[in-house]
């Protein structure tokens, strides 16, 4: 049974909320002040907390702040009355679940927010305990996989690791391909032997070929000795082709040869060598629209695709991208002596809204610059974002433009007087009057 806290100084609308509560099968208690509210949190782990803004020894803000620092993963529902609006918004900005307007409009509208921030905190919950469970069973070192595109990104890994087959992994630039071939390689038989990688599109055709297949001494200018390639110092381990599509076209054939005899002759030699190699490859690339352009290989491309994983992009992991985030700043922090290092809410914020073009790679080089420039907190303003993605979060807009509202409302359409009361400037405002197709108010 879900235990929920009520936190509200009115007895009349503490005991209706409770009452609403109980009815729906939930254990209620409740407090009246900030100070019952916390203490009534250090002993017992409530599932939610309803809190009033407004309570006789301080903010609901403050029950708000000491919940989300010592039980994060318990959601806030902030009670609104006329008058705080803006502090719903400043709520809204620290991590509130949802907020419920005073008087309340009907019970159904207590009941779904409840059951909503009930229902997300509890996928939040056995998302974790599925992270969990797989780093148990299946080890992947810095990964976050607690978003349902990553976690079947991870199934899949988890279930090819023990076999030799050919895995193709695609991707945009940045999303972790090398990783996720580590990973494979370090959960299978071949752990013990050597994970070796090859980026074909650093290399011109003719050094990639002595870099794979090695070349023995005065097959060309400039080799004074023999070179034992990619493929033999792979043996018995994998070798991971990155950037795959961008083998030339006589190299394709040479590697589908090696693919099918699992034998291949060095650069200038006529002995076969032969070599035990699982191949793991990734690209960027459509490979189809490159088989149609005559640009790759068909027959190559089927023997490398006996196991597809596609790598989602961040902006597709939800709130995997804020968990990276974290992850990223504590790690550059620990290297830097700066272990008090996090990011405010309002840093989180645009951090979630950001589009990420260059994935995982563009997070980590930016949290070691924050990592640099910041000694404390990382604030929206440090992050040197600009490409916003949506602009704010849905609920976020929804909940500011009609705070926007009541105020003007409760001013006469006043936009000094407005911008006053939600504590924002005036060209703030205006600007926020035209984003929103808000008719023009009142001049001051």
């Amino acid at each position: 049974m879900e235990e929920i806290l009520i936190v509200d100084d009115d007895p009349g609308f503490r005991k209706l909320l409770e009452t609403i509560l109980t009815g729906e099968g939930y254990r209620v208690t409740t407090a009246a002040t900030v100070a019952e509210a916390i203490g009534s949190c250090e002993r017992k782990q409530y599932h939610l907390i309803v809190s009033d803004l407004r309570l006789p020894d301080g903010e609901g803000l403050e029950v708000l702040r000491w919940s989300k620092e010592h039980m994060p993963e318990t959601p806030v529902i902030m009670i609104t009355g006329f008058g705080t609006v803006a502090s719903a918004v400043e709520a809204m900005k620290l991590g509130a679940a949802d907020y419920l307007g005073k008087p309340l409009s009907s019970p159904d509208e207590l009941r779904m927010l409840v059951r909503k921030a009930l229902e997300h905190s509890q996928s939040e919950t056995e998302r974790e305990m599925l992270r969990e469970e797989q780093q148990r069973r299946f080890s992947c070192g810095t990964i976050v996989a607690g978003h349902p595109s990553m976690c079947k990104v991870m199934e899949l890994a988890r279930k090819v690791a023990p076999t030799n087959a050919a895995v193709l992994l695609t991707g945009e630039s940045g999303t972790g391909k090398e990783i996720i071939a580590h990973c494979i390689h370090d959960n299978s038989p071949r752990a013990g032997k050597a994970f070796v990688a090859v980026n074909c599109a650093a290399l011109s055709p003719a050094l990639i070929e002595t870099e794979l297949f090695g070349h023995e001494k005065g097959s060309f200018t400039g080799a004074v000795g023999q070179h034992a390639g990619r493929f033999e110092r792979a043996h018995g381990g994998t070798l991971f082709l990155d950037e795959i599509g961008e083998l030339d076209g006589s190299l394709q054939a040479k590697l589908l040869r090696v693919l099918q005899e699992k034998t291949f002759e060095r650069v200038g030699g006529t002995r076969v060598i032969s070599v035990d190699v699982r191949i793991i490859t990734a690209t960027n690339r459509d490979l189809k629209q490159s088989i149609a352009e005559g640009k790759f290989r068909e027959d190559l491309y089927y023997r490398l695709d006996l196991f597809p994983i596609k790598i989602p992009p961040l902006r597709e992991r939800g709130r995997d991208v804020l968990e990276l985030a974290r992850f990223f700043l504590l790690r550059a922090g620990k290297n830097m002596q700066k272990t008090a290092l996090r990011l405010t809410p309002e840093a989180e914020r645009v951090i979630m809204a950001y589009s990420w073009p260059g994935n995982v790679r563009e997070m980590e080089n930016m949290m070691e610059r924050m990592a640099i420039l910041c000694d404390d907190l990382v604030e929206a303003d440090d992050l040197p974002i600009t490409d916003s993605g949506p602009a704010r979060p849905v609920l976020f807009k929804e909940i500011e433009r009609q705070a926007i509202l009541d105020a003007l409302q409760a001013n006469d359409g006043n936009r000094t007087k407005t911008a006053q009361q939600l504590g924002i400037s005036l060209r703030t405002l205006q600007y926020r009057l035209k984003d929103y197709g808000i008719g023009q108010p009142k001049e001051s």
